[in-house]
């Protein structure tokens, strides 16, 4: 849908926020009349000015301070608090971890508090500042409109982790033939440990974005309908890749213990052979090693003859063994 022009207005942030927000971590741009706080690493001070300047909940600010909280939308009279979950790779420890963005929307003013740890929505807002046909573009349509913004492209951000994973999932396709095992089987507790902790940061996301576009009519200009179906279909496609994901893992970890018990039979199956055809031998050489006489035990060819009832019962052993497809 195309976004119908609309006249350009002052783009600086009201004088209000500048001045009450100068010695807090808070920035903000402005266009229009509508406002976009952002807030990296909120702190008790942050949520204080919030707390005095706009009618927000008690309960709702305290969220914003908590650890994690389950994504949801609690919904008012003048104001929506909503609570996203979107995945974060770490490189350290290999695996996707969550980070938690509150919002805060109004029919003035967006409000984003978040760790800052997610550069889609830290690289939108400088945009947003620097950028005035930009900042035109997301903030002529309402708050509701640069809400959906901003869901949208932390949606997309899912995507390249979601193919980093798949891409990681074939490397271990690759390798699981091989003789790594040990490393394989650690790849594999990874890559299942990494989709559980992805898939437990989509389902609950999935309810909050299908119930969003309902409750936020109110804060924009346009129809969002297909806007948010799209971005629904998005979730539901990240949803169902990690259900491949999950049986594909689930698979992998079943070839590969079929693989480890194969390669296990085999070694004892080598050993087992060994160890009968030893046997005999370690008869025979005890006999001729008690001090009882023994035929041809003064013979200088004793030991040639012993040498020679070896190799006639190894041979005859392995023609019993390959008869019968033992080895």
């Amino acid at each position: 849908m195309a976004i119908p022009k609309v006249r350009k207005r002052r783009t600086a942030a009201t004088p209000r926020v500048r001045k009450e927000a100068r010695q807090l971590n808070i920035e903000s741009v402005a266009w229009g009349e509508l406002t976009w706080i952002n807030i990296e690493a909120p702190t008790k001070q942050e949520t204080e000015y919030l707390a005095k300047n706009y009618p927000f909940h008690p309960l709702d600010l305290d969220d914003c301070l908590s650890r994690i909280q389950r994504p949801k939308i609690d919904e008012y009279k003048d104001y929506l608090f909503l609570v996203f979950h979107f995945p974060l790779f770490s490189k350290e420890s290999r695996v996707t971890t969550t980070s938690q963005v509150s919002v805060f929307i109004g029919e003035n003013y967006l409000i984003t508090l978040h760790k800052g740890e997610l550069k889609p929505l830290v690289k939108l807002f400088k945009e947003c500042q620097s950028d005035e046909e930009f900042r035109q573009e997301h903030f002529s349509q309402g708050s509701g409109y640069l809400l959906y913004r901003i869901v949208d492209r932390l949606v997309d951000y899912c995507i390249p982790i979601l193919n980093k994973i798949g891409g990681n999932i074939e490397d271990v396709e690759d390798n699981i033939f091989s003789d790594g095992v040990r490393g394989t089987v650690r790849e594999i507790s990874v890559l299942r440990r990494d989709v559980i902790s992805f898939r437990r940061i989509i389902w609950p996301m999935r309810a909050v974005i299908g119930s969003l576009e309902p409750k936020i009519r109110r804060f924009t200009k346009m129809d969002m309908t297909v806007y948010f179906g799209d971005m629904v279909d998005h979730v539901d496609k990240i949803w169902d890749a990690l259900d491949e994901y999950k049986e594909i893992i689930e698979g992998l970890n079943d070839t590969h213990d079929s693989l480890a018990t194969n390669r296990t039979n085999e070694v004892i199956r080598m050993l087992t052979i060994i160890a009968t055809i030893l046997l005999p031998l370690t008869v025979i050489a005890s006999i001729y090693g008690m001090n009882v006489p023994l035929p041809f035990q003064n013979s200088p060819f004793s030991f040639v003859l012993v040498f020679f009832i070896w190799a006639l019962v190894v041979a005859g052993m392995l023609v019993f063994f390959r008869r019968h497809r033992w080895i």
